[in-house]
């Protein structure tokens, strides 16, 4: 399938640059895409569109700060954003991370960040380094906290004042470099008003990467290579989901990676997840989805039109954009059922 297919034209006004306070008062888009229906909401009133035994599921993964200013043995500042560990020990760990500037830096040269070394180890063809770090995963991330920055995508102009401006409100498991940002519009009385009125909550994780994010470069969906992200289904979340099957309720994903991760780890508790769900995908899990307005030409826009068709989703972003909504990790949200 043409990646072209999944374009569209956004005027940059339309890119939230900062989240909405309260955060359920964003816009809700809500789609059916069975009837082709579009209705126009505030997120605050999700309810209306949920049933008493409902089970909404939430990714709990907690961004860190994950951009670095390290220096080069020439005195030189580099960028070094982390991506994720891929190996960890007590006293080291190697992460995959992108460097800015890269080009200058070579393997075995040595990267500072405060008085902490970091070697490069190799430079991969797609642009991503790997380096070696002289602590634990655990400890890179800690270190990170205290010495780096939010990592806000590029298209937000100025990063938050604080981290929790960029985490959900039930953020626990530290690991992303990324926020699963449909589950930014909810607080603490949303999800308190939803469980009185008989909707369940249920959680996982997947530890968001760069992958994610990034538009699609090649002429076909085909040929695109996901990056591989770490997720976790807990066994409770297992059973919840079955208790919710018996019960004729839905499975509804808060999130694009959730969606993924519900989806990519079938009966595995936990592991790498690389799947890549675009239209043709016929879901085994998810049976509704929350999320936000996503780039062109995305692996998270081809996940949507996965689950709610291609034009009817194309359709509903040129209604978005025509009443003014606002767009990517601070903007608006969606409501989006399954067509089949």
């Amino acid at each position: 399938m043409k990646t072209a297919l999944f374009d569209y034209l956004l005027p940059p006004e339309r890119i939230a640059q900062k989240p909405v306070r309260p955060r359920d008062h964003s816009r809700l888009l809500v789609l059916d895409p069975v009837v082709g229906t579009m209705k126009h909401r505030r997120f605050f009133e999700i309810g209306d569109f949920l049933n008493p035994g409902d089970l909404l599921v939430v990714n709990d993964t907690k961004v860190f700060k994950a951009r670095l200013t390290a220096r080069r043995a020439t005195g030189g500042k580099v960028e070094v954003f982390l991506l994720r560990a891929l190996t960890d020990g007590k006293a080291a760990s190697e992460w995959e991370c992108l460097l800015k500037p890269g080009k200058k830096v070579r393997a075995g040269g040595a990267l500072v960040v405060g008085r902490v070394p970091f070697t490069v180890l190799r430079k991969n063809e797609d642009g991503v380094v790997v380096i070696h770090a002289p602590l634990s995963a655990d400890n890179v991330i800690d270190f990170a906290n205290h010495h780096g920055a939010i990592p806000v995508p590029p298209y937000v102009c100025r990063a938050p004042k604080t981290l929790a401006d960029y985490q959900t409100v039930y953020a626990k498991k530290e690991g992303s470099v990324a926020a699963p940002t449909a589950g930014f519009h909810f607080t603490p009385q949303l999800i308190a008003r939803l469980k009185k009125r008989g909707i369940r909550f249920a959680s996982v994780t997947l530890h968001v990467g760069i992958g994610t994010f990034r538009p699609v470069s090649a002429t076909t969906l085909e040929e695109h290579e996901m990056h591989a992200e770490w997720g976790e289904i807990p066994a409770a979340t297992r059973r919840a989901i079955i208790q919710t099957r018996k019960k004729s309720g839905r499975v509804i994903a808060v999130g694009t990676t959730t969606v993924r991760a519900l989806e990519g780890l079938g009966r595995e508790p936990s592991g790498w997840v690389d799947i890549f769900i675009r239209p043709g995908y016929r879901f085994r899990v998810v049976d509704a989805l929350i999320t936000n307005f996503h780039l062109p030409r995305s692996t998270l826009l081809a996940l949507v039109s996965a689950l709610a068709g291609r034009a009817f989703v194309l359709a509903a972003y040129a209604e978005a954009v025509k009443k003014k909504y606002r767009f990517y990790s601070f903007g608006d949200a969606m409501f989006v059922t399954r067509r089949v």
